[in-house]
């Protein structure tokens, strides 16, 4: 089975471009065999492309524009449905094609997609002290106000060497 990647070769459009790219990119990286297929160049490409895109798949205007994604005859999607795979990790399954051996697809959680998420074994030691010093902050009681008078002029003092400080004979 060979995936066709259906895209402009002489495309104005930056974002085309970076599109393709990123579907050659990928397909190249898992070392996916592909066709890569012209519609600026070859209008039998061109047609072909727009006629096997399933309707509801195709923009309001009624024009796919490339890169669209087959599996031989079979469409497989545009790039935004790529991407959505690429994300879930789930790009054999997309292409319909079967995963080479070893290969895992396990569900990313979506915090851990977002970067948010760490089990106790992945925190870093920095989160780790910001929750000890949360845990000992929670614990310690309040200074009573002997104490806070007495810091209170101690940081009076220290400032006040920082702003005039004393002469040195």
């Amino acid at each position: 089975m060979v995936i066709k990647v259906f895209l402009a070769s002489s495309s104005g459009s930056t974002a085309i471009k970076k599109k393709q790219q990123d579907v050659l990119g990928f397909l190249e990286a898992l070392k996916i065999e592909y066709a890569q297929l012209d519609i600026a160049s070859n209008e039998e490409n061109r047609m072909w492309m727009r006629e096997n895109v399933p309707g509801d798949m195709k923009p309001s205007n009624g024009i796919p524009l490339p890169p669209q994604i087959f599996n031989e005859e079979n469409y497989c999607g545009d790039y935004e449905t790529f991407f959505n795979a690429k994300e879930e990790n789930s790009v054999y399954e997309f292409l319909g094609l079967t995963p080479p051996p070893g290969f895992k697809r396990e569900a990313i959680p979506m915090e851990e997609q977002n970067g948010n998420a760490h089990t106790e074994e992945e925190k870093t030691s920095g989160e780790e002290a910001v929750e000890e010093e949360t845990k000992e902050g929670e614990e310690q009681e309040e200074p009573s106000e002997e104490e806070s008078v007495n810091s209170l002029s101690v940081l009076q003092r220290s400032s006040q060497n920082l702003i005039h400080p004393p002469f040195a004979s």
